[in-house]
């Protein structure tokens, strides 16, 4: 605003008192040199001119001046008017809520497949074909490569017919050869018994004779000599017979039937070292690596293809022991991903029973299906088992919590005076910034959560003068 000097504007009636600042004395100090200001721009000449007729304008920038001071002496006497003693403390309240709240055991945890085989070839020979790729699904029992075994195929045609030819040796003694000699020695006997039979019948008819005078005593010396001598042959004839049925028929299907054994387990063998040339998929998986090229030498003791199943992953986790007590298997729990996406359910299957020697922690196994593969083995998860859910428990912010140096908690409670009480409180699972309050409040009572260690700190005489003012919620104030 320009002000003229040559003749000063009338001050609108503003008495003379005001301008020497009789009246406002108790005015706050901001107010007095607000209206000093005012009454003194008179004196302050920026140009010489013929002023113009400011006595309206003047006056209404006197009336805004002076409403100002009203208004800064009315806030002074309200603060003056406060009882002393009094706090007003702004804070940030929540209701104790009754919801569920789990008992979560966290830890990084690395995946690895359902199962896993790294084929090794047991016999070391060239490849001579690969039928899988890396990434080709195969199936249990599947061919999977060939190795180079003109060699064993030879072995085994050799063996084979070795094997044959002692089944064939087996059937003919089995068949054949002992029953024939079992023919012949029961012929034997018959015969020896016969010419015994007939040596007796002479041997006692020359006695009759020699009885008579007719033969000489010589006659009948010798038919006894050739009666105990046909005696002898029938008797070494029946001990004959009586081992070939019982022990020599039997000891000779023995011994052609182990020469025939042992012709089947070389066969049998020849066709293993066969067999072991032809690499098949013991389960059902994906095709992960496979190092060699066809023409490669294969050795053993070095995988040639790598399968594993990924329909399901299993995710190795280590936690504490006071943590693992909480564990059971058959718990819920969920796997979380590095890119934060949705959270895939799992259960846990293994509680390792020792400890870990190096860390001193134990290994949990937490299973999820993976059917469209989006989990790869090796690749690292948040794992999140659910060791125990209370479906309604009296929830309250974590922040709202106050600990002493002894270990003792509790809160501010505001009543509907807005008056804040500390009440101690037995605290239950956390959760995600949420602890359960197992003993000391009740459902809809309001906690403190910003400004509780503030009024924690006051003294008891002090809090019980105190009142508290509840901040607007944040997202309201976003809302306006």
């Amino acid at each position: 605003m320009v002000l003229y000097t040559n003749s000063p504007p009338k001050l609108g009636g503003v008495p003379s008192e005001a301008r020497r600042g009789g009246s406002h004395k108790n005015l706050p100090v901001f107010a007095h040199f607000f209206l000093d200001f005012a009454l003194s721009g008179s004196r302050f000449a920026v140009r010489e001119a013929t002023p113009p007729n400011l006595g309206g304008e003047f006056s209404r920038c006197v009336a805004i001046l002076m409403t100002a001071v009203v208004l800064f002496a009315c806030t002074a006497k309200k603060a003056a008017d406060q009882p002393e003693g009094e706090h007003v403390v702004t804070v940030d309240v929540t209701p104790v809520l009754s919801t569920s709240i789990s008992l979560k055991v966290t830890s990084d945890a690395l995946l690895y497949p359902l199962q896993q085989a790294a084929i090794v070839p047991k016999i070391s020979a060239p490849v001579k074909k690969f039928y899988v790729d890396r990434g080709s699904r195969v199936r249990a029992g599947q061919l999977l490569a060939e190795l180079e075994n003109q060699d064993l195929a030879g072995a085994v045609a050799e063996n084979k017919a070795a094997y044959e030819q002692a089944e064939a040796n087996y059937q003919t003694v089995l068949k054949a050869t002992v029953p024939e000699e079992a023919q012949k020695a029961e012929i034997d006997v018959r015969t020896a018994k016969e010419v015994m039979d007939q040596q007796q019948r002479l041997y006692q008819s020359r006695q009759a004779l020699y009885k008579e005078g007719a033969i000489s005593q010589k006659d009948v010396n010798d038919a006894q000599v050739a009666f105990a001598q046909a005696r002898n042959q029938y008797e070494i004839a029946q001990k004959h017979l009586a081992i070939v049925q019982s022990v020599g028929g039997e000891q000779s299907v023995k011994a052609v039937a182990a020469q025939r054994d042992a012709a089947k387990a070389r066969h049998e063998n020849t066709q293993v070292q066969l067999n072991y040339s032809r690499i098949t998929s013991p389960i059902d998986g994906v095709v992960t690596d496979r190092p060699l090229f066809a023409g490669e030498m294969a050795s053993s003791g070095s995988p040639i293809i790598t399968v594993m199943d990924v329909s399901q992953v299993i995710a190795r986790a280590h936690v504490s022991q006071d943590d693992a007590r909480h564990l059971k298997v058959g718990d819920a729990a969920n796997l979380v991903p590095t890119d934060a996406s949705a959270l895939i359910p799992a259960k846990v299957m293994v509680i390792s029973p020792a400890l870990d020697p190096l860390n001193t922690t134990v290994e949990i196994w937490v299973q999820a299906a993976n059917p469209n593969g989006r989990l790869k083995p090796g690749t690292s998860v948040r794992a999140e088992m659910i060791a125990e859910t209370v479906p309604s428990a009296l929830v309250i912010p974590q922040a709202a919590v106050l600990t002493s140096p002894s270990g003792n908690t509790s809160v501010m409670v505001i009543d509907s005076e807005n008056k804040p009480h500390k009440k101690p409180v037995t605290l239950g699972i956390r959760e995600s910034g949420n602890v359960q309050i197992t003993e000391g409040l009740a459902s809809g009572e309001r906690v403190v959560t910003v400004g509780a260690f503030e009024l924690a700190k006051l003294e008891e005489d002090v809090l019980a003068k105190t009142k508290v003012q509840i901040q607007a919620p944040k997202e309201e104030d976003e809302d306006e």
